[in-house]
């Protein structure tokens, strides 16, 4: 039988770890190196941001003339450099007032629930988590992964539950 990308679940009395966290930009920005960490995207930035930092200090040499171009240059790395600042910043104005975050992952997924959304994610929706000093990353399977899911360790009630949790994701993910 195909279940077309659906999980097929069995419910067992399974256990289950919730958390409950209000998400920061610290969260999010986590979340976005991770994943430009997975898809190698970190050097690939850092390398564009120093070629136009440097093209900004070649221009530099060029006199008085040069300035609006040292200056375009020098914006135009900065602004590379901070796009997952600015991605994390846009992302956090779109969920924070939302308020808290309840989630409750269990062997049918993970239910994320606000004053004003309930979202359930099957396990199938995602490749795989990375951790985090202080979060665990769930990555999408779609090629940019643009969906993620990041748990912050501080939203557990006891270190027992973190391990819990590990071991909930170790079951249905793999680490990436």
């Amino acid at each position: 039988m195909v279940h077309q990308g659906r999980d097929i679940i069995q419910d067992s009395g399974t256990d289950t770890v919730e958390l409950a966290f209000r998400p920061t930009r610290a969260d999010i920005l986590r979340g976005i190196q991770v994943r430009d960490r997975i898809r190698r995207l970190a050097p690939v930035r850092w390398a564009v941001a120093v070629l136009f930092a440097a093209f900004g200090v070649f221009l530099a040499f060029g006199g008085a003339d040069a300035a609006p171009g040292v200056a375009l240059s020098l914006l135009t790395a900065v602004l590379i450099w901070g796009t997952p600042r600015i991605q994390a910043n846009h992302v956090f104005r779109t969920v924070s007032w939302q308020g808290e975050y309840r989630a409750t992952v269990s062997d049918a997924g993970i239910t994320v629930e606000t004053e004003h959304t309930t979202l359930t994610q099957r396990w199938s929706l995602f490749r795989g988590y990375r951790e985090t000093r202080d979060h665990l990353v769930l990555l999408s399977r779609d090629p940019n992964i643009l969906i993620l899911e990041v748990a912050p360790k501080r939203g557990l009630r006891t270190e027992e539950d973190v391990q819990r949790l590990r071991a909930l994701l170790d079951r249905h993910l793999s680490r990436v």
